[in-house]
């Protein structure tokens, strides 16, 4: 190769990867090909940059079509739909023949989701070129840049590899600032308290999920705020442990590394406080798990892709960008799933991690900013949660509060509780209306309980258990033959239950 190839080459290198912030990805060993890339350039994700003596024209169109090849098998390993790539080669001199139409972007084969332009750098026709260049990545470096001697072309080449070098080991110290820590801690919790609740009568068990502080809107409203952070260290079930047990050690470990271990217990436990908080707004169901402050280190490194976005991109950017969209994707399609907590959860992390910024770095007008929004956003929610009343609950919220009340002797409690539901415009359901009655009957007010257990009734027809009590009120009043009709409808519905056979029987 001559001196001014050697000087054109170099110094187009020293635009991309000190200028245009593209990485190396692959050196020749004689160092006359590099391939360059930059996910955060949408019109030259990757540039092949070459060195060569062109002959004729078709040696250009048969090494273009290479590139097409490589570059369709790069898009597949990226998972990316489509991939523009910019191949420039430089040379002496231009083909001996007719080579304009090598030079036109062209498509990869059948579905054309890979795009290759071709630049030709001669030292005779630098300018046409710069200006092609200009029009995809500017401002483009000064004709004067490319005249020079050998030494030049010999500098360019140093601070490019200087630079690579440097940046490499930015990257490394970057990603391993670290040792994860909390990551452990937190995974053996989950797991000991697992164990606790399976010995305590079972991780699906409604009563033992409830005493070990599971997320549950009316014991939050009487005032158990704790239940907004112990959710977190909970699980429904062994799948849903294991699962959130891996996503918190891959996602754990990657997050501790890069924020540190104190970073990172802020911005798991606020995570997980934001995701039980927008779940008490949204959703009235008893629930539990890690999810949500797993989401908040999916905002943690969403925050790093928006401080950071050519880093991002290059490194984990996509992959982390689909995960989140097809697990929000899952949580709506899918019933069952707590998805505000999910969503509470990332916005959570992404504020967290915006209050703290990154390790030995400040950007203190920022995280103030930050700061202020993660606490209006907390103090907002308490808010509308607890002072307008405005926080998700629904009967069957309820109706298990209720029940727990009953079970403990607290008939008046319990009361107290269903009456304040319906008056404040709740729904009740068929369950709503059968608890009431059977308080109801317990004080001797047969009238209310008939009325009741008839609403119940009227709610779910197929409820064999406010026939049976229907009947029972019935007999006590000497309305045998409807005593006789409800058992009957209770029998319909419940053929095998004992105690309806024997009432039955002693009727007839």
């Amino acid at each position: 190769m001559n001196v001014q190839t050697d000087v054109i080459f170099w110094r187009l290198a020293f635009f991309f990867v000190v200028e245009q912030e593209y990485t190396i990805a692959r050196l020749s060993q004689d160092r006359q090909e590099m391939w360059l890339e930059n996910r955060s350039n949408k019109e030259a994700s990757i540039v092949r940059l070459t060195n060569q003596n062109l002959g004729w024209a078709a040696g250009l169109g048969r090494d273009v079509e290479r590139l097409l090849w490589n570059g369709e098998q790069i898009r597949k390993k990226m998972g990316a739909r489509k991939l523009s790539l910019l191949n420039i080669v430089v040379s002496p001199y231009p083909p001996v023949d007719d080579y304009d139409r090598f030079l036109k972007p062209v498509l990869s084969p059948k579905k054309g989701r890979t795009k290759a332009a071709t630049l030709l750098f001669t030292k005779n026709d630098l300018d046409e070129s710069l200006r092609r260049l200009e029009s995809i990545l500017p401002p483009v470096p000064e004709r004067r840049d490319f005249d020079g001697a050998e030494d030049e072309a010999a500098a360019y080449e140093r601070a490019v590899l200087s630079h690579e070098v440097k940046r490499k080991e930015e990257e490394q110290r970057f990603f391993h600032y670290g040792k994860p820590f909390f990551t452990y801690i937190f995974t053996a919790v989950n797991i000991i308290l697992f164990i606790m609740m399976t010995l305590a009568g079972g991780s699906t068990n409604t009563a033992v999920l409830i005493e070990f502080g599971a997320k549950f809107n009316p014991l939050i409203l009487e005032g158990e705020w704790w239940r907004f952070i112990t959710p977190m260290f909970l699980h429904i079930g062994l799948l849903h442990l294991i699962m959130n047990s891996l996503a918190l050690y891959y996602l754990g470990t990657a997050v501790e590394q890069i924020y540190g271990r104190l970073r990172f217990l802020w911005i798991y436990l606020f995570s997980g406080l934001t995701g039980s908080l927008l779940s008490f707004l949204l959703t009235p169901n008893l629930s539990a798990g890690a999810s949500g402050a797993i989401f908040g280190l999916f905002g943690a490194l969403l925050y790093f892709g928006v401080t950071k976005p050519k880093l991002f991109f290059r490194t984990m950017g996509m992959n982390v960008l689909v995960v989140i969209g097809i697990n929000l994707l899952f949580g709506f399609s899918v019933p069952g799933i707590d998805n505000a907590g999910h969503i509470g959860g990332l916005i959570g992390g992404f504020l967290a991690t915006g209050v703290v910024h990154f390790p030995k770095k400040r950007r203190i007008l920022q995280q103030m900013a930050f700061a202020a929004a993660a606490a209006a956003a907390v103090a907002a929610g308490l808010f509308i949660g607890f002072q307008s009343g405005y926080a998700a609950i629904d009967a069957n919220a309820v109706n298990l509060r209720v029940q727990e009340e009953i079970n403990a002797g607290n008939d008046d409690e319990a009361e107290d509780i269903l009456g304040a539901f319906i008056e404040d415009g709740g729904t009740p359901s068929a369950e709503t209306f059968f608890y009431l009655s059977y308080i109801e009957m317990g004080d001797g007010r047969l009238e209310e309980a008939e009325q009741h257990l008839k609403q119940a009734i009227e709610e779910r027809a197929n409820f064999h258990e406010a026939h049976y009590n229907l009947a029972l009120i019935y007999v006590e009043n000497g309305q045998l033959e409807e005593a006789r009709k409800s058992v009957g409808e209770a029998l319909t519905y419940a053929p095998d239950e004992t105690q309806y056979q024997e009432l039955a029987n002693k009727l007839d």
